[in-house]
């Protein structure tokens, strides 16, 4: 295996394991470890002494918070294939993640965001647990949903991957499970136990052990609002039947929308319902591949990053300054092709 310290890479008891080991940056992906997890993969493929991956990340934070967004940041005001090869990567690694042959377990703990959905919500066996917090944030740094999310979005129960893509808002593991993105609950003192009892007894067993019956899901219960309002055909309408609804938690969504890039929201609506329509992971992928390389060129993404993470004001001046500025044109800018598009390695044959 190449060494990269960021990524801890060994084989124990016929398993895989993929250490995440960026603990400070609550294990933010870059390019070099998007690289070395996709190499480990490939070289486990066709590895006999190797029956199952297992992801996990180092620290107390969480798995992974998303991907390096300085380096984003850096890209879009400068060189912007340094970003766009960085995704190019990602999405192919998100795509080998959700087609590969062996067993491919994730470790949900803490922090889940953004990239850490992508390495992560594509696997075969996904343990969440009670310090879980993931999210799709990206519409708060002028960004579109990724890594193959918004597929997983689009498949949610009726309209919850709306309500998380154009709020950002983090949901907990009862959530997680309800919209897809995890199928198991560990409880998180637990967690160490299992992760032995894998290497030890085998998937199943462990399971078997350790796995209880996850929380009720908030969003699932709240429904009939989320599926009546996110129903209208606009950002705008959205917001508009939020606000008319009684219920607190839809004033909270409409006044959180509203902190959100108005392109990102409208955008990020456009993609969710197109990836519905789309028959696989990788064509949303590449769809993905568009809008992502597109905002590079966005006003937002740079306004929204410096916000967030290089001045931290919290105070960013969103281009169009509103929903009613951002024109039909502006949205379908963001889905037309890339040359080179984004392709897979199957689709080359």
């Amino acid at each position: 295996m190449g060494e990269n310290k960021d990524v801890l890479v060994t084989v124990d008891g016929g398993f895989g394991l993929i250490r995440l080991n960026r603990p400070k940056a609550i294990n933010s992906l870059t390019h070099p470890m998007v690289s070395a997890i996709s190499q480990a993969l490939t070289e486990w493929r066709d590895d006999d002494a190797v029956t199952a991956v297992v992801l996990s990340g180092e620290g107390e934070r969480g798995l992974c918070a998303g991907g390096d967004i300085v380096e984003v940041y850096n890209s879009a005001r400068g060189d912007h294939g340094v970003a766009s090869s960085f995704w190019h990567d990602e999405y192919l690694m998100n795509a080998q993640i959700a087609r590969y042959p062996k067993p491919y377990v994730s470790l949900m703990d803490g922090i889940v965001m953004g990239g850490g959905v992508g390495v992560s919500a594509h696997g075969s066996v996904r343990v969440v647990t009670d310090t879980t917090k993931m999210a799709m944030p990206e519409v708060g740094i002028g960004f579109i949903p990724d890594v193959g999310g918004t597929y997983i979005l689009s498949r949610a129960p009726g309209l919850l991957g709306l309500h998380a893509a154009l709020t950002g808002a983090p949901f907990a593991a009862g959530d997680a499970i309800a919209m897809g993105f995890a199928d198991h609950y560990v409880p998180h003192d637990e967690l160490g136990k299992f992760s032995d009892a894998i290497v030890a007894d085998g998937i199943d067993a462990a399971l078997a052990s350790y796995a209880t019956e996850s929380p009720t899901s908030e969003l699932l219960a709240q429904r009939q609002w989320i599926d009546e309002c996110y129903a209208g055909e606009t950002v705008a309408d959205i917001v508009a039947a939020l606000r008319g609804h009684d219920a607190g938690p839809a004033d909270d969504a409409a006044n959180l929308i509203m902190t959100r890039s108005p392109i990102s929201l409208s955008v990020a609506l456009e993609a969710v319902r197109r990836a519905g329509k789309l028959d696989t992971l990788e064509d949303v992928l590449r769809q993905e591949y568009r809008t992502t390389c597109q905002s590079l060129s966005s006003h937002d993404l740079v306004e929204g990053i410096r916000a967030q993470v290089i001045d931290k004001d919290r105070n960013p001046k969103w281009s169009p300054p509103s929903l009613a500025a951002v024109t039909r044109a502006d949205i379908d800018a963001y889905f037309a092709p890339r040359n080179p598009d984004l392709t897979f390695p199957e689709e080359r044959q």
